[in-house]
This record gives structure tokens, C-alpha cells and sequence, in this order.
């Protein structure tokens, strides 16, 4: 997706991108759960690629049009997985690592819940800015299945190893307060103005010099896209093989049903 010179991309049906004083708006559109699949993240790594080549964009803020920021992959029906969720996964994933090697800062604006593959897209992100309303859950474990979306290397360098082991042993959810509190989000926004406090954020960091900022964040980040890659290639070899489980199929259904899971470890 290529910004023209009036400032505004042509938006496709689930990615729009403003760009406006240096900063690029990438909103998705998919309300309320904002669901991804490898057309909408492929989407945005598309989207990104082209602002790095833009000299008039220095930072993005990735945000979601309605409820929820991302409820990750859909397992229900018309979810896009099917009976091939392997390989449906594995080029999902090829294309997800790419957002890891883009070079301009993004700042998240997370709405309701980042669950699951909305949580790993989010933590994508240099940085989260949350509300009271806002939540986070790795619900991997609840689901039946090992995380992925590079949880693995990322949840744990945001939070530590010992808090990023909690979230995803258990999969319980986490406020905007805790988020903060932990450093799973970095910014407390007044309820429902995530996007403005991302907004002004990236402007803030607009302001800074765009070569020594580009510079700083590849040494920041340097090997990460790297471990991200390596780590995804291990989480779908779990998840492959905990997807044909009991427990999982238990965890799916459970969660499309709105009930307690009951796992037999089978």
C-alpha cells in the first residue's frame, strides 16, 4: 500500500494508512474482534515496507477500527484455517516475521482485548499504549495450544521471563493498569483516548532527528527479527502438534461456546 502525495492511501477493505505530520496511521478494519489472517497481515507488512521508503513518514501508530484491538486468529467457521491449519499458519507466520524487520517505530493503540495473535501482533510494536478497558491475554494454554506470533522471544523481553511465564502458563487476562505495571503497555491513556495518546506519542518521537532514531532502534532491536523467526519455526511445531489434541479441541470449542474448558490432558 503506497501513500500518495496528498497524505492518504486508497484503503483497502481491511487497512487504511494516514499519514499526517510524519506520523502514519495504520488502521485495521475488520470490528469488532478485528480477527488477522495472512491477507490482513500480509496487508500490513506490505503497508509498513512502503513507509520505510517514505521520507515524509518517521513513525507508525497501529490501531483497530471498534471493540477490540485484535482477538488474534478466528478457529470458528469461515476463520480461513480449516483442515489445513498448518500450512495456513506456516505462511501466515512468513509473513509476520517480516513486520519484525521493518525500520520505523510503531506505537499500538490497544482498544478492548489484544488476545492471543492480537497480544503477539501488538507486542510487535516498539510500544502499547492502553486504557482501564484495555486487555491482554495469552490464552494459548486455555485454548489447549503453545503460543505463537513470536510470543515466545517477545512477551518475556516486554515483561521478563517470570511474568511472561505467568501470563502464559495460566492465560488469565491483564488490565490496562497491570499492563502498565508490568511493562506490557508503556502509556496510560484517559478511558477510550488510546489512539489520541498514541497519536501525540508519535509525535513526540517525530520530533526526534529520524536518521538517529532509525539508528537507535536498529541497535535496540538488532537480532530480534532474527529470534522471532528462529522461535516461530518451534512454536508451530508445538502448536502443529497440540492442535490434534483432546485438550485442544476442548479449548476451541470451549471458548466458541462461552464456557469453562474441562482438559483431560489427552
Amino acid at each position: 500500500m503506497t501513500v500518495d502525495s496528498a497524505g492518504t492511501a486508497a484503503r483497502t477493505r481491511d487497512l487504511s494508512v494516514t499519514l499526517d505530520g510524519g506520523v502514519a496511521l495504520l488502521e485495521i478494519h475488520r470490528p469488532p474482534a478485528n480477527y488477522f489472517d495472512e491477507a490482513l497481515v500480509g496487508a500490513i507488512v506490505e503497508a509498513a515496507r512502503s513507509l520505510d521508503a517514505d521520507s515524509r513518514c518517521r513513525v507508525l501508530v497501529l490501531c483497530s477500527e471498534g471493540k477490540h484491538f485484535c482477538a488474534g486468529a478466528d478457529f470458528g467457521a469461515g476463520g480461513g484455517f480449516g483442515s489445513d491449519r498448518v500450512a495456513v499458519s506456516e505462511r501466515l507466520y512468513r509473513r509476520a516475521v517480516q513486520l519484525f524487520r521493518t525500520e520505523k517505530p510503531i506505537v499500538a493503540a490497544v482498544q478492548g482485548s489484544a488476545v492471543g495473535g492480537g497480544l503477539g501482533l501488538a507486542c510487535a510494536a516498539d510500544f502499547r499504549v492502553a486504557d482501564a478497558g484495555t486487555r491482554f491475554v495469552a490464552n494459548f494454554a486455555r485454548l489447549g495450544f503453545h503460543q505463537g506470533f513470536g510470543l515466545s522471544v517477545t512477551l518475556p523481553r516486554i515483561v521478563g521471563p517470570q511474568v511472561a511465564a505467568d501470563l502464559l502458563y495460566t492465560g488469565r487476562r491483564v488490565g490496562g493498569e497491570e499492563a502498565v505495571r508490568i511493562g506490557l503497555a508503556d502509556r496510560f491513556a484517559e478511558p477510550g483516548r488510546q489512539r489520541e495518546t498514541a497519536l501525540a506519542w508519535a509525535r513526540e518521537i517525530a520530533a526526534a532527528a529520524p536518521l538517529a532514531v532509525t539508528s537507535i532502534r536498529a541497535t535496540l532491536r538488532a537480532g530480534l527479527a532474527d529470534q522471532v523467526e528462529e522461535a516461530l519455526t518451534h512454536e508451530l511445531s508445538e502448536q502443529s502438534r497440540l492442535w490434534s489434541t483432546e485438550d485442544c479441541a476442548e479449548g476451541i470449542a470451549a471458548s466458541l461456546e462461552r464456557r469453562a474448558p474441562v482438559f483431560r490432558g489427552h
